[in-house]
């Protein structure tokens, strides 16, 4: 079915041309907050699970679903939120998405009990997945082409970039001076705000005549939290238990029924084509990769730096400046490599820093400090991380139709969201399963021999399926 246009007021100018924002620098604003936001609650919660662990009693594997409950149901329905966007107009979807967040947000900062604020954040997750695919949109509707648009752009993705560091280090501060719960309540008085000026400040975008695959959105979000739900259930019960074994089915039929419907779906959610290509299916699966192994560690070094090292919060955050400043760095440094060195020398390089950064992990003991046992792994992460992930982008999105260039790239982000998801779950099992037979700290080192296990298959999948010729961005 062939989109078509349905007019929308205030939309344009008499001469045809769109309007844009009368008030460009606060809509901006507007437009960032609601992306730092989103960015933020991937990782601002990290710092925190500590606290949320002694405060509302959850296990340790059962603690992984703070983050995996937003993540996977963000990643999930990250592609039909960008659909409701075409159909229903971009500002309309952003600001219900931003008010389901924050009321989200709220709720889960008084939670009473683990399902209280486990259900929270699946709904903060919900929320994002309509707001952040039009928050990208809207800059294209509310600035003008040119240096205005690229100005607006730039500023944009450097909040995205930064997003992971700020959130580790504003989550130590919020738990560390006030409660774990304010790594909730920070969002309400930001959104309250996007939710008051949005709709004056922001033009509506076109709408366009279309459906929603919510048949591929269910089926893909349940397999996917089924599958997760298994590995983590393993941890505690085992896979001889009879509902790790349902919830494992349930996950793999749920994903089954997914293929299944995306390939008959007349206007589906992830365009199957898109898996056609080589270079970029590799790429994507590399993300996911990349993701699960990055993850992980977050979830296990904060653990380590707070319950064995003796962190408090803000420290543990501050302690990832390292990495995340250099993957920042090296990220922003990406763009003038990429046409000297090519995008597959650039991966082959970052991909075998990230093994033994990895690898170094696994030497971890109850007698590592800071400096001898994290700080190293830390730094090769980030430099590798920051070689890998615009060579993975550019691949990923080079020769995409342009009907399928917004469903390339937020199957981008849906690889990140379930990637680190997943991976988190497979390590979460490991370590339930390994702490039978040693601490936590062995457990914790273990789990990291899967991660490296991650980050190898990556090398493999980078040099056997991306080459020059195909990552060559049109």
């Amino acid at each position: 079915m062939s989109q078509q246009t349905i007019p929308s007021r205030d939309t344009s100018l008499a001469d045809g041309r769109p309007r844009h924002a009368r008030h460009p620098g606060i809509s901006l604003a507007v437009i960032v907050a609601c992306q730092l936001m989103v960015v933020l609650d991937a990782t601002v919660v990290f710092v925190a699970l500590p606290k949320i662990q002694q405060s509302l009693h959850f296990s340790t594997t059962g603690l992984s679903w703070v983050s995996n409950a937003y993540s996977l149901v963000f990643g999930g329905l990250l592609l039909l939120g960008g659909r409701a966007g075409d159909i229903l107009g971009r500002r309309r979807v952003f600001v219900t998405g931003i008010a389901i967040f924050t009321l989200a947000s709220l709720l889960g900062g008084f939670a009473p009990s683990s399902a209280w604020l486990l259900a929270a954040r699946a709904v903060q997750g919900a929320g994002a997945a309509l707001a952040a695919p039009s928050a990208l949109a809207l800059i294209t509707t509310n600035f003008a082409e040119g240096h205005e648009r690229n100005r607006a752009l730039s500023i944009f993705s450097a909040t995205s970039s930064a997003g992971a560091s700020v959130g580790l280090i504003l989550g130590g501060v919020l738990t560390d001076w006030v409660s774990w719960r304010w790594v909730l309540f920070i969002n309400v008085p930001v959104g309250v705000a996007v939710l008051l000026v949005a709709p004056a400040l922001l033009q509506e975008t076109e709408r366009h005549r279309g459906r929603l695959d919510i048949a591929g959105a269910v089926t893909s979000v349940t397999g996917m939290v089924a599958l997760v739900y298994a590995f983590i259930r393993a941890a505690d019960a085992g896979w001889s238990d009879s509902t790790t074994l349902l919830a494992f089915a349930v996950g793999v039929v749920m994903l089954a029924l997914f293929v299944t419907v995306e390939a008959r779906a007349e206007q589906p959610v992830v365009p199957l084509r898109l898996f056609a290509d080589r270079a970029r299916a590799g790429s994507y699966l590399n993300m996911l990769l990349l993701a699960a192994a990055m993850f992980g560690m977050f979830f296990f070094l904060v653990q380590f730096l707070q319950n064995t090292l003796g962190f408090s919060p803000l420290k543990a955050g501050l302690a990832f400046l390292p990495m995340t400043g250099l993957l920042f760095g090296v990220a922003r440094l990406a763009p003038r490599l990429v046409p000297r060195f090519g995008v597959r020398r650039l991966m082959v390089t970052g991909m075998p820093i990230i093994v033994v950064g990895m690898l170094w992990l696994t030497r971890l003991s109850a007698t590592s400090g800071y400096a001898t046992g994290a700080l190293g792994p830390m730094i090769l992460f980030g430099l590798g991380a920051g070689l890998v992930f615009l060579p993975l982008t550019l691949t990923i999105l080079s020769g995409v139709r342009r009907e399928d260039s917004g469903a390339a790239s937020g199957m981008l982000q849906t690889t990140q969201q379930v990637g680190g998801s997943l991976g988190m779950a497979v390590l979460v099992s490991v370590f339930g399963t390994a702490i039978r037979h040693g601490g936590a700290v062995h457990a914790t080192a273990v789990a990291f021999e899967v991660a490296t296990v991650f980050t190898v298959v990556a090398l493999a999948v980078s040099v056997a399926f991306v080459r020059p010729a195909a990552a060559k961005p049109r």
